[in-house]
């Protein structure tokens, strides 16, 4: 973002907050997005000045014959590259905001190896998140008696974290199921998606078109469910859809992370609605892809990970099933 863009923006935000109740809750985020933008204006003018005096001391280098001055303006202009390089790294970190994505790792085809394996990815999710210092919350767990998942959805907060739509799709495992006995290579399948943060300016739900349900938790019990009768389902009547949660401790709890989960969805699904209205026939061949094709592979016996949408194979699948990710990443993006 350029200085005219900032200033044009605190502008704008300045004129908002005017209109706003200090009590609502739009006042605290409004007055933090103006602190944040006169913190980057700042840096931003001291980068210009500091460009200015680089290009003073360059004109004098020029014209300066005593070695002795030569060294000192030479010292000076690199300590003030340096001062620059550093603000930049300043103003870059300043402007990636804290994001906030919702996944779900669905078991898919397999049965009970493919809810092992959700709970695989779930775990190998989870150690990625503590290397990058993501914060997580489960809103919604149906474990099984295996002790893998058929469902779990969770909230992923941190700088960055819109990178997970990388991970969104189908995966797929190939390995010797605890289940089976002659030995047999089983492949079995979860599906991940991940789902966009709701802008609340964009999202309207009405009390009235919400219908709610209280229950009694189901399932093996575990650390994600609660066994009382405060689990809590959420449905939108007008579009249907419905989100649920066990995991919290209390019905109001569970009633706050059901209400989170159902927010993403709708939101997402009216993003879907708005791209078939902009393109049509390419939002139906990525919302087939999106679903139905393959994007990796964990193969067990051969303690390789491939990723089909690169096509390329690491031979180290438990480096990444420990959260070892970026090299993925990285691939990934330049391929991009």
């Amino acid at each position: 973002m350029k200085k005219e863009e900032i200033k044009k923006s605190l502008d704008d935000l300045l004129k908002k907050l005017s209109s706003l109740s200090p009590t609502s809750p739009d006042y605290k985020k409004t007055a933090k997005k103006i602190s944040d933008l006169q913190e980057i204006l700042e840096k931003l003018e001291l980068k210009e000045k500091l460009e200015k005096e680089i290009k003073e001391a360059q004109d004098l280098l020029k014209k300066e014959k005593d070695p002795e001055m030569k060294a000192f303006f030479e010292n000076e202009i690199s300590r003030l590259k340096k001062e620059i390089q550093k603000i930049e790294k300043e103003i870059k970190k300043e402007k990636k905001e804290k994001g906030e994505i919702l996944m779900e790792i669905r078991a898919g085809v397999g049965g009970e190896e493919a809810a092992l394996f959700a709970k695989d990815l779930f775990l190998m999710y989870q150690k990625f998140f503590q290397k990058k210092g993501w914060q997580m919350k489960v809103l919604s767990c149906h474990p099984t008696d295996l002790g893998g998942f058929k469902e779990i959805i969770f909230l992923v907060k941190g700088e960055g974290v819109d990178d997970l739509k990388l991970e969104g799709g189908v995966h797929r495992v190939q390995r010797v199921p605890i289940t089976e006995k002659s030995g047999r290579i089983h492949t079995s399948t979860a599906t991940v998606a991940v789902l966009s943060k709701p802008k609340e300016e964009k999202l309207e739900i009405r009390p009235e078109d919400l219908k709610i349900e209280v229950f009694r938790a189901s399932g093996p019990g575990g650390q994600y469910v609660n066994k009382r009768e405060s689990a809590v389902r959420i449905t939108h009547i007008p579009t249907g859809i419905s989100a649920s949660s066990q995991v919290g401790r209390t019905q109001h709890q569970n009633r706050e992370y059901a209400m989170e989960i159902l927010k993403h969805k709708l939101y997402q699904k009216k993003l879907e609605e708005q791209r078939k209205k902009e393109e049509k026939e390419r939002r139906s061949q990525i919302k087939s892809a999106e679903r139905s094709q393959k994007i990796r592979t964990y193969n067990f016996p051969e303690k390789r990970v491939t990723d089909h949408r690169i096509k390329k194979t690491w031979k180290k699948l438990d480096e990444i099933l420990e959260g070892e990710l970026d090299e993925i990443w990285s691939a990934l993006k330049s391929e991009k």
